[in-house]
């Protein structure tokens, strides 16, 4: 038993320090950084990939045993119960374009649940924090999801996958179908902070197709830990991390099925 509630307590530890880390850096290079195209609309900055290095470095010298799953690197599998899931610069694109909308996003997977998960954006000096079983915080204070009770009073969050060219008539649908019912509908360019704000009441509901592991994992956990749900968009659980973030429902809890018959009317 003291084994693993040691082993935890080093696992936040590292979580802290690599977010804290990689966070310094994104804040001091907004503004200062190159980018190349990894497809169409997706950008890749240096400073992508020193956070990953950083947070990475940290974890792989405190835990060379445990696998990881990191958004600018190959996963590495160790056949470890342990996988650290990485997004070291969620908002590539805002931050490219130097926009201060962007954070880094690590979640510590046991099996295929997420148990312990920070969101960090070093912009606002906001560290968005949560364990399986303990709750949300946001620098240290306790929170909860809003209490909003219908998609009519909602305040709603969402993005477009890489494919919107090509596919911007059907993601605009959605879209429309929730604007016309809800207070508005906002876009970061944020998935991980999207979740993080849903977390902590300043939206009720989030959606959007085809994210990754990497842009979910820390922030499902926030959600849940807040009193929220999240789920695909047929109101299932995400069952392996392979297949987290595929599609993305995430709200409050109270207005979740609402939200779910609205995205299934218009399969």
């Amino acid at each position: 038993m003291g084994n693993k509630t040691e082993n935890k307590l080093l696992i936040k530890k590292i979580l802290w320090k690599s977010l804290r880390e990689a966070g310094n850096l994104i804040e001091k290079n907004l503004g200062k950084t190159s980018y190349r195209y990894k497809g169409r609309a997706n950008l890749l900055t240096q400073i992508d990939e020193q956070a990953q290095s950083i947070a990475l470095k940290n974890i792989t010298h405190f835990f060379p045993e445990h696998n990881y799953m990191a958004e600018e690197q190959a996963i590495k599998n160790n056949g470890s119960e342990y996988t650290w899931v990485i997004d070291p610069l969620d908002g590539t694109t805002n931050y490219a374009h130097g926009c201060p909308m962007a954070c880094i996003s690590i979640g510590v997977c046991q099996e295929a649940q997420v148990i312990m998960g920070g969101i960090y954006d070093p912009f606002r000096k906001e560290l968005f924090w949560a364990e399986k079983g303990k709750g949300a915080f946001l620098n240290g204070v306790r929170y909860r999801t809003s209490k909003v009770s219908t998609v009519e009073e909602a305040l709603l969050l969402t993005g477009f996958p890489y494919d919107r060219a090509e596919k911007s008539r059907y993601y605009i649908n959605f879209y429309r179908v929730f604007m016309e019912k809800c207070h508005d509908v906002r876009r970061s360019g944020s998935a991980s902070l999207d979740l993080a704000w849903v977390s902590c009441g300043r939206g009720d509901g989030f959606w959007e197709f085809k994210l990754n592991a990497w842009d979910v994992a820390a922030g499902k956990l926030l959600v849940e830990e807040a009193g929220g749900k999240v789920t695909d968009f047929q109101g299932k659980p995400w069952e392996r991390i392979e297949k987290f973030g595929a599609q993305t429902l995430a709200t409050n809890g109270k207005i979740h099925s609402e939200m779910l018959k609205l995205l299934q009317n218009l399969f």
